[in-house]
């Protein structure tokens, strides 16, 4: 049994839902798939599909085996590629895993480009800022904020930079007052939110004369996604804490205010990390290398916000 091409046919058919779309896909008969994976059901010894007249499903032997099968694929692709030889584009599938504020606010806008220019590669983006397993879970690379853990098996790449700001609605500031130094936030109303990481409230870190200093917030409301945050703070229940790449459209329309300007906030790295391995997909490369532009463009934007001169963008 030629075992690539049977894990490709059986990739293929749990792709396309269905033996005839597989078969289309292939340029084959069915007939021919439908052997195949009776014969690779056969040599596993563990039954991968559950058959009926309208659907097909896998079992848990065949997600277990499907994961697999995408890794194994993936890797030999990775190598194929990466021969001094090879001139084939970047192809296959790309998953990557980032914060759903980043992927709406940086990555969407622009991720047309880079299917233009990488039209072969079949990008899944999975959102959550939850710990996860390169490997296990089959997942090419992440990008996440904060210094990583330093590891073996990781690369850690930064690509660029943000900085947390506060702001609170122009509502919540004529009925509140705005506080005018740290002290003052024990006075005021303050949205709490909840790390997906810990599940615990995130304290509110600022330079003060160029030392690190933690303010433990608390509140009687707290959510543990930003969307939500951002709409808290636009209904003017509280004050909130933002990545300045999400704040600045909110800024520059008016509906958030800027607060505690003079106080700044130690700059958070955003990185990309994969797994370390000599034979890097060309899709992988290729992603890395096109959201580190993407982040380098729009850091000068970033930066002349934190700076208030917003002025320079108009």
């Amino acid at each position: 049994m030629d075992k690539l091409r049977a894990m490709n046919i059986f990739v293929r058919v749990v792709e396309m839902n269905g033996f005839a779309n597989a078969a289309n896909g292939l340029s084959m008969p069915p007939s021919t798939v439908s052997r195949v994976i009776k014969d690779l059901e056969a040599h596993l010894g563990a039954r991968l599909l559950q058959r009926t007249t309208r659907t097909l499903s896998l079992t848990p032997d065949g997600t277990l085996y499907y994961d697999h099968c995408l890794r194994i694929l993936s890797e030999v692709n990775a190598v194929e590629s990466s021969l001094s030889g090879s001139t084939a584009p970047p192809r296959g599938r790309l998953r990557v895993d980032m914060t759903a504020s980043f992927a709406r606010r940086v990555v969407l806008p622009a991720v047309s480009e880079f299917q233009h220019r990488y039209p072969e590669i079949d990008l899944i983006l999975t959102l959550g800022d939850r710990p996860v397993d390169l490997v296990q879970e089959g997942i090419d690379c992440v990008v996440r904020a904060g210094v990583p853990d330093s590891s073996a098996v990781l690369v850690a790449r930064q690509i660029g930079s943000f900085e947390w700001v506060t702001c609170a609605s122009p509502e919540y500031l004529k009925q509140h007052g705005e506080p005018k130094s740290l002290e003052d936030l024990d006075a005021h109303r303050v949205i709490e939110f909840l790390s997906g990481r810990t599940g615990r409230s995130t304290d509110w870190r600022f330079l003060v004369d160029d030392e690190e200093r933690t303010v433990r917030v608390s509140g009687s409301l707290a959510v543990n996604d930003t969307d939500a945050y951002v709409t808290c703070g636009l209904q003017g229940l509280g004050l909130i804490r933002i990545a300045d790449f999400i704040a600045l459209p909110y800024f520059q329309d008016g509906r958030l205010v800027n607060i505690l300007g003079d106080y700044r906030a130690p700059e958070v790295p955003l990185c990309i990390l994969y797994p370390q391995n000599r034979h890097l997909s060309p899709a992988v490369r290729a992603f890395v290398g096109w959201i580190s532009l993407l982040v380098r463009e729009a850091e000068p934007t970033w930066r002349l916000f934190r700076r208030g001169e917003l002025a320079k963008l108009e």
